[in-house]
């Protein structure tokens, strides 16, 4: 039996990697996506060799990870429950994707995640390989009664590595659980199941990774243009920049003011609630300048349609729903809607704030001479108009008042 893992080098995936071994009697080919873990990557090929994997694949990721996938999401405007940027949600996917592939490339059997029975993962790496090699078996052991018998505590893990000589790093677990991508670091479990603890006290500030508390940023703000053609952002300070070059610079100039900082309590599609805390430095702008491109190019209607829509594209994301058919179908009317999203916003940042500093387009819908409250020269809007325009959008208002007595409302 040949078996693909989704592996990343700690002390979880080195214990699956030689169990899932010994216990299918497998080939193992481990395979880790880089999408922005930066360091965490370094000497991964040789731990998982010596911990039993016959292969090792270490796939660049990371410009198709914001061409095909951050970008797609940010011209949908896609926000979770109001607050969070996705950055974890939109990432599995695209690992699940790629795990597909090579499993079918190398002719391998199955497929196998180290994804938790509570979390969302397990739900999104399955998905995606459902839609894209229905037919490939999915290995889920933390599923498996066996292995939580086997292994009901990390001090269970680290006996096991010592006896097998599998090499990692047998130290006190960190205080809270970290997952890294070009897109942001989300923080959760450990001291951060309470969700009074202040994860933004200064005593927290060693946590975070991507950015400064924005009291600590600088005292002076900075001034930032992002260009935009047909709802991606193409430049940054007016240099031209593909997908990923965009969301390094932004990560960078977004971390130095501490942008895109978010607690939140959110709703698990396995049905309970999780408290996380999130670095989206690059992202928070990306999205906040998008807005304000679409501000000034989108057609009303075509917007509050869109926006409407919002919450069920960010499920979709959350949920692990990307390859559906559904997601397809809001992408394709999303697409339509970009059209026209084409022009430059500055922004300035300034102490974790993010805040519009003006917006321009040559397909700009805004027109100052129809919007002015002085005369219209275009003579294209005739105030006396809205007296019946009133006058006819209250009548259902007026009839109901005087069926059921204006006075008793409300």
């Amino acid at each position: 039996m040949k078996i693909v893992l989704a592996y990343s080098g700690g002390l979880d995936t080195s214990v699956l990697l030689s169990w899932i071994k010994e216990t299918y009697r497998a080939e193992m080919i481990a395979f880790c996506a880089d999408i922005g873990q930066a360091e965490e990557l370094k000497g991964l090929d040789k731990k998982a060799r010596r911990t039993g994997a016959s292969e090792v694949r270490i796939d660049d990721l990371q410009e198709e990870f914001a061409r095909d996938f951050i970008f797609p999401m940010i011209r949908a405007g896609a926000i979770y429950e109001g607050q969070y940027l996705l950055g974890t949600s939109i990432a599995r996917p695209l690992i699940a994707k790629r795990m597909v592939e090579i499993a079918l490339e190398e002719k391998a059997d199955a497929i196998a995640h180290g994804a938790t029975g509570k979390g969302n993962d397990q739900v999104r790496f399955e998905l995606t390989a459902a839609a894209l090699a229905p037919r490939l078996e999915v290995i889920a052991p933390w599923r498996d009664e066996r292995f939580r018998s086997e292994f009901p505590g990390r001090a269970e893990m680290i006996a096991y590595c010592a006896a097998k000589n599998i090499p990692v790093q047998a130290s006190d677990r960190k205080p809270y659980s970290m997952d890294r991508n070009l897109l942001h670091i989300s923080y959760e479990a450990g001291i951060l199941e309470d969700p009074w603890m202040d994860a933004f006290a200064p005593a927290n500030k060693d946590m975070f990774r991507l950015s400064v508390a924005p009291e600590d940023a600088p005292d002076k703000p900075e001034y930032v243009t992002l260009d935009f053609e047909r709802g991606d952002c193409v430049a940054v300070n007016g240099k031209a920049l593909n997908p990923l070059g965009v969301m390094q610079a932004l990560n960078k100039l977004g971390g130095k003011h501490g942008v895109g900082r978010v607690d939140l309590v959110e709703n698990r599609y396995v049905g309970m609630k999780s408290r996380g805390v999130y670095e989206t430095p690059g992202g928070a702008i990306l999205y906040f300048a998008h807005r304000q491109m679409e501000s000034l190019t989108m057609d009303r209607e075509v917007m509050h349609l869109r926006d409407s829509l919002i919450p069920r594209y960010a499920e979709l994301v959350y949920y692990g729903y990307w390859f559906s058919p559904e997601r397809l179908a809001l992408q394709a009317m999303v697409e339509e809607g970009q059209k026209n999203v084409t022009g430059t916003v500055r922004v300035k940042l300034y102490k974790g704030n993010v805040m519009v500093a003006g917006r321009k387009s040559p397909v700009s819908l805004y027109n100052p001479a129809i919007a002015t409250m002085e005369a219209d020269p275009t003579k294209a809007y005739n105030q006396n108009d809205a007296t019946g325009f009133i006058r006819l959008n209250g009548l259902r208002l007026k009839v109901a008042a005087e069926v059921h007595g204006g006075t008793e409302r409300g």
